[in-house]
């Protein structure tokens, strides 16, 4: 966790810029839309499953990211703190 100046206060993810991928695995379809976009983040393998590199998204891959997810055709995707 990250803090700020003398006050100490915990910097929120947003703050940060810390962010996670969620995915809605009824509703992805696999589409690829989002590997397209970041494969850095976004993998479909042979049996059409969605995997998403764990962990927080780079702040330099943040914009695409946030481009992937709102780019999913079914909604599935979201970024969480």
């Amino acid at each position: 966790m990250l803090y700020s100046g003398c006050g100490g206060r915990r910097l929120t993810p947003r703050e940060t810029g810390t962010m996670r991928v969620r995915v809605d695995r009824d509703a992805c379809e696999a589409n690829a839309v989002c590997a397209g976009l970041v494969p850095e983040i976004f993998e479909v393998d042979d049996d059409d499953n969605l995997h998403i590199q764990p962990g927080e998204v780079p702040a330099d891959l943040m914009a695409t990211v946030r481009l992937a997810v709102r780019s999913c055709p079914k909604d599935a995707l979201r970024l969480a703190e």
